[in-house]
């Protein structure tokens, strides 16, 4: 597959640290903000039941870019890691897509289940932060391990470890986000791997980005 001709080369890990980066800092200047006025940008933002049902549907991009504090250092180097390593395998823009469209179709999948079910609380609860986007990009990840058992080992595995929280008492609707998006990230494995047929490893999709 040849480069689209729209795109421009990006450094490998470019968007993973810009992006990590962002939401850090963001973060950070967020935690300046007298309580009410950070509320309201939390809340602004947020992928909740209300927010949708009232059709603000730009809240299914700008939730990807704030989180409600810091985040960990140890899920910060998770997060460049596993983007920088996308970049690095499928391209920088290829990564943000699938990124944005796990995120995007996990957050809707909620919302068609809680705006029938949820309680007055939890249409209003808070939805925001990258744990959607990064548990796509790891199901897209196992596209990169060796073909085979490897492979279908790791898939059945990391479906496993998000099934489980989902099946426990006292589960949350982003428990359920979770799996839906680390299923979406090996449904889009399974197509790449379908579009790379017999080519090398490294070559399952061209560098677009």
């Amino acid at each position: 597959m040849n480069p689209l001709p729209w795109s421009r080369p990006l450094p490998p890990g470019s968007v993973a640290v810009a992006y990590t980066g962002g939401v850090q800092l963001g973060a950070h200047v967020m935690e300046r903000l007298a309580p009410y006025e950070r509320e309201r940008v939390l809340r602004g933002c947020s992928t909740n039941v209300d927010n949708l049902d009232a059709g603000h549907w730009g809240t299914l991009l700008s939730s990807a870019l704030v989180v409600e504090e810091p985040m960990p250092l140890p899920y910060a180097l998770l997060l460049v890691a596993a983007l920088g390593y996308t970049e690095y395998a499928y391209g920088a823009w290829w990564t943000a897509a699938a990124f944005l469209f796990g995120h995007a179709c996990a957050t809707l999948l909620v919302h068609a289940v809680l705006r029938r079910t949820a309680d007055t609380e939890t249409r209003r609860a808070l939805d925001v932060g990258t744990s959607y986007g990064l548990n796509t990009v790891l199901g897209v990840l196992t596209s990169a391990l060796p073909r085979g058992t490897v492979r279908g080992v790791a898939r059945v595995g990391l479906l496993a470890l998000a099934a489980a929280p989902v099946l426990r008492r006292g589960r949350t609707f982003t428990d359920v986000g979770h799996l839906v998006a680390l299923g979406v990230g090996v449904g889009l494995s399974l197509a790449a791997d379908r579009l790379s047929g017999a080519r090398p490893r490294g070559n399952v999709l061209a560098r677009t980005g």
